[in-house]
């Protein structure tokens, strides 16, 4: 990229590839990669007179519901300082899918990706071992954002804690991908390269389930660092910090996401969690009551569906798990 060396900025479009505590890089669309800082009105929410009387006016300014108002794979423009070298985001296009989730403080969202099509959901057989009712949250969390998702089970060639099989032949019945993996063996790295391929998506689940593991299979050169469990408690630990956005060799993007201990919902109501659920929802509208939460109400479909064994006791149960952490307003 040619940065003109007079005194006036220039604008570019570009894709954001990291993102943390205010600080981005960016990459334009001729493939330059420049640090940038967000452009202060773009943390507030600005709404301005509509008065034929007045010159436009700003009339009310209210602070975003958002951790961080850019996140990594949004499409932004930048204005570049040719002294330094460095940009400004300027404004940040219109998102189509976002992986997003409600931040720590419960009071803000914390968008992790923007503009995703793929939400790939890594779990590993053990070490840490398999916690279904987390990987049920991930999958509405996905399916709220309308987003596709693949399941990926890695340590494929580590001895598998009791019921893999079963949890795996489930999530297919339901209809969604489950690939098996492990970087020892070299087992699924070419299905999930093909998941991958050409597409905008993202790598998450749990601490030490081995995402930064799986991309340094996937794509030998990016070395991305990567930890181990713990002895006792087998629990992982956080060895990818922020989100970044990498370049795939075979066509597409997808983004490492730091590890989520806790996975809470942004402004998902109880009501529509069983819409989250794809085995459930085309019964939701079948209940006697248009308020059922599909618990103890008469007339349940959903209830019918469980009884007739069409439906899991473990999704049920994780199902009853999330409506219960709210109330139904």
């Amino acid at each position: 990229m040619t940065i003109r060396t007079d005194e006036t900025p220039q604008t570019y479009d570009g894709l954001i590839l990291e993102a943390g505590r205010g600080q981005y890089l960016v990459q334009t669309t001729d493939g330059a990669k420049v640090r940038c800082k967000l452009r202060g009105n773009l943390k507030k929410r600005l709404t301005f007179t509509e008065t034929a009387n007045h010159s436009r006016r700003v009339e009310k300014v209210k602070k975003l519901q958002e951790t961080d108002p850019c996140a990594v794979g949004d499409r932004v423009a930048i204005a570049i300082d040719f002294t330094s070298g460095e940009g400004v985001i300027e404004h940040v296009y219109e998102r189509r899918g976002i992986l997003a989730r409600q931040s720590g403080n419960e009071r803000e969202r914390q968008t992790l990706v923007a503009n995703l099509e793929l939400a790939v959901i890594v779990f590993a057989v053990a070490e840490p071992r398999l916690d279904p009712y987390k990987l049920d949250r991930f999958l509405v969390l996905a399916e709220d954002n309308d987003l596709e998702c693949v399941i990926v089970v890695n340590k494929s060639d580590l001895p598998p804690d009791s019921d893999i099989d079963a949890y795996c032949a489930l999530y297919e019945k339901i209809g969604y991908k489950v690939i098996r993996t492990s970087k020892r063996t070299g087992d699924g790295i070419e299905d999930l390269r093909s998941a991958l391929s050409g597409r905008i998506s993202a790598l998450c689940g749990p601490s030490g389930v081995g995402k930064s593991s799986l991309l340094n299979c996937l794509q030998p050169g990016l070395a991305l660092k990567i930890g181990v469990t713990g002895d006792v408690t087998h629990a992982g630990r956080h060895t990818t910090v922020r989100a970044s956005l990498l370049p795939l060799e075979c066509g597409g993007w997808v983004a490492d996401t730091p590890g989520l201990r806790q996975v809470e919902f942004w402004d998902l109501p109880p009501e529509d969690i069983a819409w989250c659920y794809p085995e459930m929802a085309p019964f939701v509208n079948d209940c006697r009551f248009a308020n059922c939460r599909h618990d103890s109400e008469p007339g349940c479909a959903i209830k019918a569906q469980l009884a007739k064994g069409n439906l899991s006791e473990h999704r049920y149960a994780s199902y009853l798990s999330m409506i219960a952490q709210k109330p139904l307003s």
